[in-house]
């Protein structure tokens, strides 16, 4: 009586404590699409690819920057040691009697300080297309670099689903293999009474609680993979890592309707972010070319200033107001190899090279993510049909068991095949979500 009092109070303790680590963890049912909104709010990714929009909308500002004017103010204050002034206004100003005045001596006067102020105001009238080109070419990249973001956004959005997919499917595994634990160990439990009674070899029953440990750790293992895509989903979705996550099954029915293979394709190469990207690129290239052979023609611009001096005892300058034209040219370029142009056509080659092999890649992509899931589909009918099959010959073998036609080791082996095949079976079916997925990213759909 004392014994079963010490198991009882041990269970009650151990349920106790079951009942508040679950209460200290969150529990959360989410669905595919919060997932996907979750992920997209929370992506470090996408924050790093905003922060390069950014950078290519100041580049774009820069350039506009380029055709404003300059206006620089300068000033300085010099205090001078002992200096020596001759000057040379005349034929003769070492002058007579009149010649010397306050801080001067002998005639000359004594300078020791000097203090001047300018004002330089520059506006670019022409820079052989220069500044146009560059505004231009800052524009192409900074819509690429854009571009580049969504198509980050679309590898997020299939990224999450692909981890929400097998969490899901690690779920899936820790019901099934549970559901398969309590058989198993439902029937051990007949076995040792059959054991007891004489009716069993000991051997048959010491297989079939094997199988049930094999079970046992399989079920352990699942259960350590759906913790492990439990905390990996929680940290894409930037929740808390602790944070039990409860699929909604419901995306397994979403309508999956297949185009005609060559809309995808097509689709591909007009809509893919980052095929539309590489050819922004493109024209920044060609504008690129434009602006290098800009560089042999001189600049213009329009000039104004003032500049103030006074050097006590001897200058004064004020309202020294100048306006004018000024003109650049580098006579350098008559016989130096333009290199930036040289630059800039490699530069568009390789950008026409690597459009090829992006163009080839997406085709590529698009007729083996199409055929993944054509045969993603073909499998669920496999499975369901190994599934019927695999509850029937276990069906059969059970019953065949029971009439001692065939030995325990069949029966287990009719278990395992049913335990497998419901798995293959719930798998299956959300891989073929996963994979028209891929195939709605690999066409540049997957956002839409």
């Amino acid at each position: 009586m004392n014994k079963q009092l010490k198991i009882t109070s041990t269970l009650f303790i151990i349920c106790s404590m079951l009942a508040t680590a679950l209460l200290a963890q969150d529990t959360k049912t989410i669905s595919l699409r919060e997932a996907i909104d979750l992920s997209i709010k929370n992506s470090k990714s996408l924050k790093a690819s905003n922060a390069r929009i950014d950078e290519a909308t100041a580049i774009v500002k820069e350039a506009y920057n380029n055709q404003l004017p300059d206006f620089k103010v300068s000033g300085s204050y010099i205090r001078l040691s002992n200096a020596d002034v001759s000057l040379k206004l005349g034929k003769d100003t070492s002058g007579g009697g009149n010649g010397g005045g306050s801080g001067s001596k002998g005639g000359v006067p004594k300078i020791n300080s000097a203090v001047y102020g300018m004002a330089n105001l520059s506006l670019p009238l022409y820079a052989g297309g220069r500044i146009k080109y560059g505004i231009e070419s800052a524009k192409y990249l900074a819509q690429a670099a854009s571009l580049d973001a969504d198509n980050d956004k679309e590898a997020v959005i299939y990224n999450t689903t692909s981890a929400y997919i097998n969490l899901y499917k690690a779920a899936a595994a820790v019901n099934i293999v549970k559901e398969d634990l309590q058989s198993s160990m439902s029937r051990d439990t007949n076995f040792s009474n059959l054991e007891k009674n004489g009716l069993l070899a000991r051997n048959d029953l010491l297989k079939s609680q094997l199988q049930t440990s094999n079970i046992e750790l399989s079920l352990l293992d699942a259960e350590n993979n759906l913790k492990i895509a439990n905390i990996n989903m929680n940290l894409m979705l930037g929740l808390p890592e602790n944070t039990l996550l409860s699929i909604d099954s419901n995306f397994i029915n979403v309508d999956q309707t297949l185009m005609p293979f060559t809309d995808y394709e097509t689709a591909a190469l007009q809509q893919r972010k980052d095929v539309q990207a590489l050819a922004l690129r493109k024209k920044a290239s060609t504008t690129g070319i434009k602006s290098a052979k800009a560089e042999a023609y001189p600049t213009i611009a329009l000039t104004g200033g003032y500049i103030a001096a006074n050097i006590p005892h001897l200058l004064t300058v004020t309202n020294a107001v100048n306006i004018g034209v000024g003109v650049s040219y580098n006579i350098a370029n008559l016989w130096k190899t333009n290199t930036k142009l040289l630059q800039a056509k490699a530069r568009a080659t390789e950008i026409d090279a690597n459009e090829e092999l992006l163009n080839d890649a997406v085709k590529m992509q698009v007729n083996k993510d199409y055929q993944s899931y054509l045969l993603s589909q073909k499998k669920i009918d496999v499975y369901e049909k190994a599934i019927e099959q695999a509850k029937e010959n276990y069906r059969i073998t059970k019953n065949k068991y029971n009439n001692s036609l065939v030995t325990i080791t069949d029966l287990l082996d009719a278990d395992v095949a049913l335990l497998q095949a419901t798995l293959n079976s719930r798998f299956a079916k959300a891989d073929a979500v996963l994979a028209y997925n891929k195939l709605l990213q690999t066409a540049g759909l997957l956002s839409k």
